[in-house]
C-alpha cells in the first residue's frame, strides 16, 4: 500500500462516516417529529413559512 492508497482510504472513510452521520440525524429528526410538527419548522421550511402558522 503506497501513500496515495492510504490517502484514498482515509478520504473514503471520512466521507462515509460523514454521510452516515447525516443519514442518522435525518432519520432521527423525522422520527422525532412524528407528523405533529412539534412547534418547530422543519429544515426544508424557510422563515417565510412561519408567517402562516401565526394566523
Amino acid at each position: 500500500m503506497n501513500q496515495s492508497d492510504l490517502l484514498f482510504l482515509a478520504v473514503f472513510l471520512i466521507l462515509l462516516s460523514t454521510l452516515t452521520v447525516f443519514i442518522v440525524q435525518f432519520v432521527r429528526s423525522r422520527r422525532r417529529g412524528g407528523g405533529e410538527g412539534g412547534g418547530r419548522a422543519g429544515w426544508w421550511e424557510g422563515p417565510w413559512d412561519d408567517d402562516d402558522r401565526t394566523r
